[in-house]
């Protein structure tokens, strides 16, 4: 679909052999972009709370709009992108993320930045709903496997590259820099897009577009995401049986409800219920649902672990933390491409076994363990999560048509959003009642602050038990890959890749 003032690809690139790589050169450039940026920005909090005096909990709104935003409107991008052409939404949601990075980098005020992040949650819904679909399109069904490592290999490097970037970038130029770095990296993921990228010409779009859009389902999904999120970003700070947070898990409860009776009764739903009779398909998402639940604990206790307990710099922290990520962006190609080959069920299975035993060395982690401890760990559960990632969502993808991977491509986002959220909250309240229960005060804050080798005591007693706790998700999640078989696709038009 042309835009005005640009050529859509020319004939020799869509000719090409090499389309596929062309085309995932294009999206790997978007999806960096987002994921690069959003973990860069909480690199700058603490400059931005010194620069408008806000305490942290306010500052952390930033990243908790962002987030909010972003996961409520997943699910109705996903499903826009089927109806109107992925393309289209790819690069709206591009627009706008790069509007919001300048208002935000601009702004005077704590309020606007807040405002700008959670606009900006909206784009990267829309981005981030559709990279995945895409380079499942891209690569035909023979080679589904090496598109899903690839994706993975994205997302490991902007992970490895947000925090280093951003804390160079806040480091020389100041917290706004972290804002307005993503403008030109944004406008050459839209150049990269609209001039490689083929436009909307999957003739299944126009059956959806003629069926509608479930404005009713994107309603009661969105708000009952909001109101459960909420309610996990608080609990361990107000309370899980105080009112707002009962209150907010009571309206998501009741929100998903409606939400479900709808989807069942709708002519063109938001996310067809049917997807999860997949024997595949529901098994590989409660996997990964659990995988991420449990991996989520990592990459936020373990800082404060080094940095507090161990007594590193932050920077030295950070660098150890690499590793982890370095092992995914490797593992994730390496366990595509064999997924080709020998099938994804015991890749998965293989992925999750190393997680697990990563897990229990975390839970042997002590007041005086060394780096090589922590970096070992670090490696097998990055190696785990990109073997794990690549054949899990290989297997989940091949369960359902090609012209529904905008939906199911944002569904499974949205897992991962969600429990991500769900592991940091639970993970977090296993900590403080450890802390409680050893007479210190529940709150991480404590562990910061206090300089006493108790409290920190308190705390690795804590970490031991949400890493046993991981360990046993992780288990689970190895043996949901173990029993669910191998997908059958349902039906596919055709082996060649079709176009985003």
């Amino acid at each position: 679909m042309p835009i005005a003032g640009f050529a859509g690809p020319s004939a020799r690139i869509l000719s090409s052999p090499r389309y596929k790589w062309w085309a995932y050169g294009a999206i790997a450039v978007g999806m960096f972009v987002t994921v690069m940026d959003q973990s860069g920005v909480n690199i700058a909090l603490p400059r931005i709370a010194d620069r408008f005096a806000a305490d942290i909990p306010t500052v952390q709104w930033i990243t908790l709009g962002y987030v909010l935003s972003t996961a409520a409107l997943l699910m109705p991008m996903g499903r826009m992108s089927d109806i109107m052409g992925r393309k289209t939404v790819y690069l709206a949601g591009f627009v706008l993320f790069m509007a919001a990075a300048a208002v935000g980098g601009a702004a005077n005020a704590l309020t606007v930045i807040i405002v700008a992040k959670i606009v900006q949650g909206v784009g990267a819904a829309a981005i981030q709903a559709n990279g995945l679909a895409m380079v499942a399109q891209v690569f035909p069904e023979n080679e589904r496997g090496k598109g899903m490592g690839m994706y993975m290999a994205i997302i490991g490097t902007g992970s490895i590259s947000g925090p280093v970037m951003g804390g160079l970038l806040v480091s020389e130029f100041g917290w706004r820099s972290v804002f307005f770095a993503s403008i030109p990296l944004g406008l050459l993921a839209v150049v990269s897009a609209m001039a490689v990228l083929r436009g909307r010409d999957d003739p299944s779009a126009g059956r959806d577009a003629a069926a509608g859009f479930d404005w009713p389902g994107a309603g009661l999904s969105s708000a009952s995401l909001v109101s459960f999120l909420l309610a996990m970003t608080n609990g361990h700070r107000l309370g899980w049986v105080s009112l707002p947070v009962f209150g907010a898990l009571a309206a998501a409860t009741l929100l998903l409800v409606l939400f479900l009776w709808w989807e069942t009764r709708a002519s063109a739903p938001m996310l067809d219920l049917r997807f999860f009779r997949s024997k595949v398909f529901s098994m590989g998402v409660s996997a990964r649902f659990l995988s991420f639940l449990a991996g989520s604990s990592i990459f936020f206790l373990m800082p404060f672990y080094l940095i507090v307990v161990l007594g590193h710099e932050a920077s030295r922290a950070g660098l150890m933390m690499v590793p982890g990520s370095l092992a995914m962006a490797v593992m994730g190609p390496v366990s595509g491409r064999l997924a080709d080959r020998i099938g994804t069920r015991w890749l998965a299975v293989t992925g999750m076994a190393l997680s697990a035993t990563a897990m229990l060395m975390f839970a042997r982690l002590s007041v005086d363990s060394s780096w090589v401890h922590v970096v070992t760990g670090m490696v097998l559960s990055g190696a785990g999560m990109g073997i794990f990632s690549s054949s899990n969502t290989t297997a989940v993808m091949a369960s359902i048509h090609r012209e529904r991977y905008g939906i199911v491509s944002a569904f499974l986002n949205l897992t991962r959003t969600s429990a991500n959220v769900i592991g940091i909250a639970f993970a977090t309240t296993l900590v403080t009642l450890a802390m409680g229960s050893q007479g210190y005060e529940p709150t991480l804050a404590a562990v910061t602050g206090s300089g006493d080798g108790g409290v920190e005591g308190a705390f690795v007693l804590g970490l031991t038990r949400a890493y046993l706790t991981g360990a046993a998700l992780v288990l689970a999640a190895m043996v949901l890959s173990a029993i669910r078989g191998e997908a059958r696709a349902p039906t596919l038009s055709s082996s060649r890749p079709s176009s985003p």
